[in-house]
């Protein structure tokens, strides 16, 4: 029965995923991503300590 139920439950959630992608414009999660990481990058170079030439504080 738990198998049964499992299955069924990912193929509504699959045949529901493809009617929202068919008749409303999803925004691709991936493309959202990449623009987060790249400015993620951007102001971590811009705020980051800049390492300082000739102190060992080791």
């Amino acid at each position: 029965m738990g198998i049964i139920r499992s299955t069924f439950s990912f193929i509504a959630g699959t045949a529901f995923g493809v009617y929202l992608a068919q008749n409303y414009q999803i925004p691709n999660i991936r493309k959202l991503a990449d623009t987060a990481l790249l400015q993620a990058k951007q102001i971590e170079e811009k705020y980051r300590k800049s390492k300082k030439k000739g102190g060992d504080d080791d």
